[in-house]
């Protein structure tokens, strides 16, 4: 008997496996919300610049993206919950080791750059594993609330995370925040060990990896809107993630309160991420690419508040609004991946997803200082928000992602679903 016949009516669809993956990536968002904080400032803390926060974040990317395809065909060959937590052990020594040098005050920028790509690699087995796995709990009928509910509780451990980790770095230091998301990953990675995972479905005869890589890529390739958001992304994460990891730390210690203000300014940023997620588990929009690029126009908001210098209350509101179309785009992907492709490749999907959403954002963090000193802190800022109001244009102009429609199914055929896993 499945466990979820002992929860009240309105929450059967919440399995034992979503429960527990749930709360688990909660654990383990909670410290990580803290860490790029504490690890920004940590450099700063040795003599680090704009360039140099940019490197130690490049080097958590690099990794993260050249294995992710690794991870994604890993996911689906064995038992997804074993992958996640290995990859969470280790995430949880690495982190650990850095937390004990930036304690001891000990720490070089080599060091950083090389326990930062670490993290990134202990990333790319886990992200595939954990998106296949997800997905996996949930019937397509509850695809709506459960995806909105999980989003909700993932984003919520940020904004507890990043303003406690803004005002513990502040206070008593970067080490310490580090050693608690060193904790928190040991913490999720002991809960993932209580899931209950069908067997990966076994392989042909034959079949190896760089054969499930090319299943997975066509899987990939054969769907025009799902390669355009992809390429999009390379290039808008790229811009993010110089804002969020470089530009927004430096801003903030220069014109603002330093850690503690950041810390706030990415609070609400998942805030905005958090209650919308309220919003998505009601609406059902028709066309779900549609709807979600709409939210990535949002996206621009906190560069355009930084390059103005806007007060924090002003820029509080930017990072609201762009969390807020992090959730609106989140939940409609998730239920356009679900929907559409099957579910033995959903980790290699997943994996090519991530790896092209994710393949130009160590260069983004890289050049982010030298462009910071070719165009000022300002004008690097008004071309990344540029950038991202091109792209969400540009992408519009694919028949696919504005006519792909979310599937209703018939009651005869909602109810001859099968059950979620767990």
């Amino acid at each position: 008997m499945h466990s979820q016949t002992t929860l009240p009516r309105r929450f059967a669809w919440a399995g034992r496996n979503y429960r527990i993956q749930t709360a688990a990536t909660v654990v383990s968002g909670l410290g990580n919300a803290g860490a790029p904080i504490a690890t920004a400032f940590a450099v700063l803390g040795v003599g680090g610049s704009t360039t140099e926060i940019g490197y130690v974040t490049a080097a958590r990317l690099v990794p993260l993206v050249l294995l992710l395809l690794v991870g994604g065909a890993l996911a689906d060959r064995l038992p997804r919950h074993h992958v996640m937590v290995a990859a969470n052990t280790f995430n949880a020594l690495s982190q650990a080791v850095l937390a004990a040098l930036v304690l001891t005050g000990t720490v070089r920028l080599w060091e950083l750059v090389l326990l930062s790509a670490a993290g990134g690699a202990g990333q790319a087995f886990y992200g595939p594993a954990s998106g296949g796995l997800i997905m996996q709990t949930v019937a397509p009928e509850h695809a709506s609330h459960a995806f909105s509910v999980y989003r909700m509780a993932m984003n919520g451990a940020q904004i507890g995370g990043a303003a406690l980790g803004g005002a513990l770095t502040a206070t008593v230091g970067a080490g310490w925040v580090l050693a608690i998301d060193a904790g928190c990953f040991l913490a999720a990675a002991a809960l993932r060990v209580l899931l209950r995972v069908e067997p990966a479905a076994k392989q042909p005869e034959g079949s190896g990896m760089i054969r499930e890589l090319r299943e997975g890529w066509t899987e990939f390739a054969s769907r025009r809107w799902l390669w355009v958001i992809v390429l999009q992304f390379s290039v808008l994460m790229a811009c993010v993630s110089a804002v969020d990891a470089v530009y927004g730390p430096i801003v903030a210690e220069t014109r603002l309160g330093g850690a503690r203000d950041w810390g706030l300014a990415l609070a609400a940023d998942g805030a905005g991420l958090v209650l919308t997620g309220l919003l998505m588990a009601r609406w059902r929009p028709r066309r779900i690419l549609l709807v979600g690029n709409y939210g990535v126009f949002l996206f621009a908001l906190p560069a355009a508040a930084l390059a103005m210098a806007a007060p924090l209350p002003l820029l509080a509101v930017a990072m609201f609004l762009s969390g807020a179309g992090v959730t609106v785009f989140g939940v409609n992907w998730m239920i356009a991946l679900q929907q559409e492709i099957p579910p033995e490749l959903m980790s290699r999907v997943s994996a090519y997803d991530a790896f092209g959403s994710l393949a130009l954002a160590p260069v983004g963090t890289a050049l982010a200082g030298p462009a910071a000193g070719a165009l000022g802190t300002g004008g690097a800022l008004w071309t990344c928000a540029a950038v991202t109001i091109l792209l969400s244009v540009v992408v519009l102009a694919e028949p696919q992602v504005r006519r792909l429609s979310r599937r209703t199914a018939a009651p005869v055929e909602a109810a001859a679903t099968p059950a979620p896993v767990g």
